[in-house]
C-alpha cells in the first residue's frame, strides 16, 4: 500500500523502543524505506531503556535518523 501511494519516507514513533520501534524500522529499511524515529514520541519501561534504544538506532547510520518533533515541524 505504501509503495502504490509513492511513500518512501516513515516517520517512526511507539513504545518499546529498545525492540518493536528498532525493529520497525530495520525491517522498513531492509525493504528500502526511508525512516526517521521520533525520539520523543518512543518510550519503553523505563528512560534509561529509551536511551539506550535511540542511541542503539542512531548508531546504526544505515537506519537513517533520530529526530525530535520541534526538529519535524521546522522543515
Amino acid at each position: 500500500m505504501l509503495r502504490n501511494r509513492g511513500i518512501e519516507t516513515l516517520l517512526v514513533c511507539g513504545v518499546t523502543t529498545e525492540v518493536c520501534v528498532h525493529t520497525t524500522v530495520r525491517e522498513a529499511n531492509d525493504r528500502g524505506y526511508r525512516c526517521i524515529v521520533v525520539g520523543d514520541s518512543a518510550g519503553s519501561y523505563s528512560p534509561n531503556s529509551t536511551k539506550s534504544g535511540l542511541r542503539m538506532i542512531a548508531a546504526r547510520r544505515h537506519l537513517r535518523w533520530v529526530a525530535h518533533r520541534a526538529m519535524l515541524r521546522a522543515r
